[in-house]
């Protein structure tokens, strides 16, 4: 019976450890998405700024 309770307390201290893990990555996963779609909108926003709406009319050439 002792053999059999060291057998679970051992599974759930490896379990613990790997849900430990487990959250560490996920959390550490989390914060490069919120790095990444802030640099994303950043860089929307370089390109809306650097090329004119594509709706605006051209304006037309000049004549000789």
């Amino acid at each position: 019976m002792t053999d059999r309770l060291d057998a679970l307390e051992i599974r759930i201290a490896h379990q613990d450890h790997v849900i430990a893990e487990l959250n560490e990555t996920v959390t550490a996963q989390w914060r490069k998405i919120d790095a990444l779609e802030r640099e994303l909108k950043m860089l929307r926003e370089e390109v809306r700024n650097a090329f004119p709406a594509r709706n605006e009319p051209e304006p037309p050439p000049p004549h000789y």
